[in-house]
């Protein structure tokens, strides 16, 4: 058996990922690499879980280390990777997930413990510790008449340091963090859903803020418009984590610009791939082959396109160390 040094996950992937679902991961993660040797940008999509996963450990480096160049996230990953950034201490697993009876999730609840499958996060000192803070933030904004996105106020908020003695992590672990010592570009669709957003609404419907203190969804839109156009030159790759809205919003940006815009010289993305657990079937987006969006005029027919079939907090890791340890 050839022996693999200690750490280096590369040359085992190289080594035993040679076929199938395997051979797919290795695969989409050598390409991702030539797309950025070739100058392209990369946008990463996360939806799910993936910052309660705590998928910041690894994609902070990818960011600090400009690999990747946009993301598109929901409003939850937004905001769950800061809630673990000064809360982590209060998470509580329950390896047991599969057995809760619906007096178990009501016992949960009432504990103030919101779960997600195996992991619980704290209300109080997750959701409740942050907003104070953030209303301050959206209320200075809308004093001095000024506006912003969801991901600019979340900036802010780490930026000016005032949750800096509540950190529980360390903060180069916090994938946001590290987005917002870049200024990383970043489009958070249907922001409205999340916790922060539910909280930002429930301001709006006290006339404590008024809506348009906050970008909307379709200024996320045009953003991100004006920025492919701005950074398409070398390409653009689109590597997906799950399926929803932080895949579907971005990706349609390109024939936003063909076919509404009418710029028929739009490029189409270079390069995608999807970690999904989605099964094709009748009418599914998310479980949909990377073919069907030829016929939407998202991809061409020489992009490099792959599905990785697989549980994405096993899967993105992976891939991500795999780029940083070339």
């Amino acid at each position: 058996m050839k022996m693999i040094d200690k750490g280096n996950i590369t040359q085992f992937i190289d080594t035993y990922f040679l076929h199938f679902n395997a051979a797919a991961l290795a695969d989409a993660a050598k390409a991702y690499k030539e797309q950025l040797e070739n100058k392209a940008k990369m946008l990463v999509s996360l939806a799910g879980a993936m910052s309660t996963a705590e998928i910041g450990k690894i994609f902070s480096e990818m960011i600090r280390q400009d690999k990747v160049h946009i993301v598109s996230c929901t409003g939850a990953n937004l905001e769950e990777d800061i809630m673990n950034l000064v809360a982590n201490s209060h998470y509580k697993r329950i390896p047991n997930y599969r057995d809760l009876t619906p007096q178990d999730e009501w016992n949960l609840l009432e504990s103030g413990l919101n779960r997600v499958t195996d992991t619980c996060i704290p209300e109080e000192e997750a959701f409740r510790k942050l907003q104070h803070h953030i209303f301050k933030i959206w209320k200075d904004a809308e004093d001095n008449n000024e506006r912003f996105f969801p991901h600019e106020f979340m900036y802010k908020l780490l930026l000016s340091g005032v949750l800096e003695d509540a950190y529980e992590i360390d903060p180069k672990d916090s994938w946001v963090f590290a987005a917002a010592q870049k200024n990383l570009p970043m489009v958070v669709p249907g922001w409205e859903d999340s916790t922060m957003g539910n909280i930002f609404a429930s301001y709006v419907l006290k006339g404590e803020l008024k809506a348009s203190t906050m970008k909307s969804g379709i200024e996320y839109m045009t953003f991100l418009a004006d920025w492919y156009n701005r950074n398409s030159a070398n390409g653009i790759g689109f590597f997906q984590i799950g399926g929803g809205i932080a895949g579907d919003f971005p990706i349609c940006v390109v024939p936003m610009l063909y076919q509404d815009m009418e710029q028929e010289s739009t490029p189409f993305w270079s390069y995608f791939c999807q970690i999904s657990d989605s099964t094709t079937s009748y009418g599914s987006y998310s479980g949909a082959v990377p073919n069907e969006k030829i016929t939407w005029g998202k991809l061409d027919i020489n992009t490099p396109k792959f599905i990785i079939e697989s549980d994405a907090t096993i899967v993105a890791p992976l891939v991500f160390a795999y780029i940083l340890n070339s």
